[in-house]
């Protein structure tokens, strides 16, 4: 065990699983929709649902969805600086079906009038999973530099996102590519060991098979 099992993490709140880890969920979802949120419509599910007001998980999906981290004092008053930024937002509790006890749906718009849908869980001690993108299933926990590539079902998109990960000696870590039956596309989800630069991005971002580049930097 490492001191982060035995103590948990640093935050704010009275519990890791309802405050740290749904900070941390909002803050991922921050950053592959990847700017600012001007509303949030938040589907919370099973104990999420039943607790979020006394344990917090309310101010710290507002505080995550504003980029704070799970230990910043300011979570405490994350609506007051969610109406200082004029982020509309609204809780709704909800069924999910066979998912986490913890587990919240963000639907989420930006400032250019981006939208998209990210499910999370809270797992336990802080940590969380990412479940779905715009109703494709994924798995990933955001511990390290991650690149969310959707793209085109067609061969040799692998082969071109790896080749550009190799020129500039970036290691891929893990590498998982999902996809339904209902979408023309699927999600290439890739953990390196490096920080990827954005000289990178921007190649990854001109290949004509990628829809779009999302990358999460670690809390």
């Amino acid at each position: 065990m490492n001191v982060f099992d035995i103590l948990g993490p640093i935050m704010v709140g009275p519990s890791s699983s309802h405050t740290a880890g749904a900070a941390r969920i909002a803050f991922v979802a921050r950053q592959i929709l990847g700017e600012d949120v001007t509303s949030a419509k938040i589907l919370l599910h099973g104990s999420f649902a039943q607790t979020y007001k006394g344990h917090g998980t309310d101010k710290a999906l507002i505080g995550g969805l504003l980029g704070m981290y799970p230990d910043d004092d300011r979570i405490r008053d994350s609506f007051k600086y969610a109406k200082e930024k004029s982020l509309e937002y609204s809780f709704e509790p909800t069924d999910l079906g066979d998912v986490h006890p913890n587990t919240v749906k963000l639907i989420l718009t930006g400032v250019s009038g981006k939208n998209i849908e990210i499910t999370g869980c809270s797992i336990g001690g802080g940590n969380i999973k990412i479940i779905n993108i715009d109703g494709i299933p994924v798995d990933f926990a955001g511990n390290n530099p991650t690149l969310i590539l959707p793209h085109k079902n067609q061969p040799g998109v692998i082969a071109d996102v790896t080749k550009i990960l190799a020129d500039k000696n970036i290691n891929i870590g893990t590498m998982k590519v999902f996809r339904t039956d209902k979408t023309d596309y699927s999600i290439m989800v890739l953990e390196t060991d490096e920080l990827i630069d954005d000289a990178t991005i921007n190649k990854l971002s001109a290949l004509d098979s990628i829809i779009k580049t999302m990358l999460i930097k670690p809390l």
